[in-house]
């Protein structure tokens, strides 16, 4: 068992998931400063406020002594669509880098034929023959 377990393990195929998976991790975290970066910023130009903190008040909160709100409840619709163009951007980025694997892989060239054998008419007369002998 643990030998059919190192030998799962140890294919490409998995090791190369491994590798996507930490690399598209990576990827992700550029994505997320970039949009946090510069994209958001800029969409907040048009609203005229920090495009994550955009968000829609159900309940009002109480302010303390410091200044800190507390008991409110809002619907945080920036910080969502801030994911949502995070998701996008790396959506389309990896939509490129699979067209671009795909394009490179080399065009499957169709397998020989194998040699034709002998056909049905030809089995049965020698068959034929055979029997007569």
């Amino acid at each position: 068992m643990i030998k059919e377990f190192k030998d799962f393990a140890m294919k490409g195929n998995l090791v190369d998931i491994a590798v996507g998976f930490v690399m598209g991790a990576a990827f992700k975290q550029v994505v997320t400063s970039f949009t946090g970066g510069i994209v958001s910023p800029l969409i907040g130009l048009i609203f005229n406020a920090d495009f994550k903190s955009l968000k829609y008040i159900l309940k009002e909160g109480v302010a303390d002594a410091t200044g800190k709100v507390t008991g409110e409840t809002a619907i945080m619709y920036g910080e969502f669509l801030t994911h949502v163009i995070d998701f996008i951007i790396v959506a389309f980025v990896m939509f490129m880098v699979v067209k671009a694997i795909n394009a490179m892989k080399k065009k499957e060239e169709p397998a020989p034929e194998a040699p034709k054998g002998p056909t049905q008419e030809e089995l049965l007369v020698e068959i034929r023959d055979l029997l007569k002998k």
